[in-house]
């Protein structure tokens, strides 16, 4: 039988270091895809603006542009409403993923392996669609500076109904701390990637 390439899901609370994780397990030799690139590229596409827009008005997208704290203020407002968004957009998001696997998965030679970030992998019961899953994980002062850094605070996880870190690490099958250098980072990687290899 043809070897394949391992599918991953990435995962981590706000601040862990998700997207430093994803660029390093790139340069480590496997293929990266990021799931909120998916979702900003789709509300660069016509469905979604237009499901949008058939939604709630011309105001999520003025000049034909989404706005996307406009679609946040009502999707967030409105348990209801924010269940019809994930119902649009995760089955978009899916059929992109799918076509970037096929791709990966023909590359010669082929990536160690396929990984995508998925922020809300746990929360949305995707961890049965991944060979293996990675948490990152970091200490909460760090996680902390590094969010305040982008203008967010943590207390915007529990907004965004995250599981704590603690319980993502529980759930996933690696567990990566990323309290360190990115040099260190990737040599827990590095570990992931051969065991994953063999």
């Amino acid at each position: 039988m043809e070897p394949t390439v391992p599918l991953i899901g990435l995962t981590g609370g706000m601040g862990a270091g998700k997207s430093t994780a994803l660029k390093v397990l790139e340069r480590l030799g496997a293929a990266v895809q990021s799931t909120d690139a998916v979702v900003h590229e789709l509300y660069e596409g016509e469905r979604l603006r237009d499901a949008v827009v058939t939604r709630w008005g011309s105001q999520v997208a003025p000049g034909g542009k989404v706005d996307r704290s406009e679609v946040a203020a009502r999707a967030f407002a409105d348990e209801r409403e924010r269940a019809w968004l994930e119902g649009v957009i995760w089955p978009l998001v899916g059929e992109q993923i799918a076509v970037w696997l096929e791709q990966v998965r023909s590359k010669r030679p082929m990536p160690r392996a396929a990984v995508i970030e998925v922020p809300l992998l746990f929360e949305a019961g995707m961890e049965g669609l991944y060979d293996a899953t990675i948490a990152v994980v970091a200490s909460e002062e760090l996680r902390a500076a590094r969010a305040a850094g982008r203008g967010h605070v943590l207390a915007d996880e529990r907004a965004a109904r995250q599981l704590g870190q603690e319980e993502k690490a529980r759930r996933a099958t690696y567990v990566v701390c990323n309290n360190g250098s990115e040099k260190e980072l990737e040599r827990e990687l590095s570990g992931v990637l051969d065991k994953l290899g063999r």
